[in-house]
């Protein structure tokens, strides 16, 4: 299963990509990454898809290859889990909830997880243009250097950019 997720994260360079994603910096030991998009949704509308994520990421990046399994609980604590007949995982464990503008997770996602580094991400909600809502999207893994993450930060940014695309994306 873990070969599928990265094979799946992989192929996710040829995804669609919101308005800019970019890896800030790269190290063995770590790398940033940052991605922003805008959602024709106000304030209130996009908190709730945000925090509607199997609505919104692409299936093909979870285990159990269908998004509606996972769940976010946005309080101090709750997990980002997915769960389904054949397994369950925590994606993240929520760190800080501020209401209708930040998200913060404690994640290693996917293979990052067995590989026993930690990541941050931050979802963060702003006034966008003409009545609409900016997402950005914060992720900073860090771990031992020999780690390799300096290889994995372009894939890792690409999949990311696909699942902001699609909370952007009003299909």
């Amino acid at each position: 299963m873990l070969r599928r997720v990265m094979v799946l994260m992989a192929l996710g360079v040829f995804a669609a990509a919101p308005a800019l994603a970019e890896v800030k910096s790269k190290a063995p030991d770590g790398f940033v990454i940052q991605i922003k998009g805008e959602v024709a949704l106000d304030r209130d509308a996009a908190w709730a898809r945000l925090l509607d994520i199997g609505s919104w990421w692409n299936g093909e990046h979870t285990y159990s290859g269908d998004a509606v399994n996972m769940k976010l609980d946005a309080m101090a604590g709750g997990c980002w889990c997915e769960l389904w007949s054949g397994g369950e995982v925590e994606h993240g464990r929520v760190v800080l909830v501020m209401p209708l503008s930040l998200v913060r997770l404690d994640a290693a996602l996917g293979p990052l997880q067995e590989m026993g580094v930690s990541g941050a991400m931050t979802l963060t909600l702003s006034d966008g243009a003409a009545g609409g809502t900016a997402i950005t999207l914060d992720y900073k893994v860090s771990g031992s250097s020999l780690s390799g993450l300096d290889g994995l930060a372009d894939i890792v940014n690409q999949v990311l950019s696909e699942q902001v695309a699609g909370f952007t994306s009003l299909n």
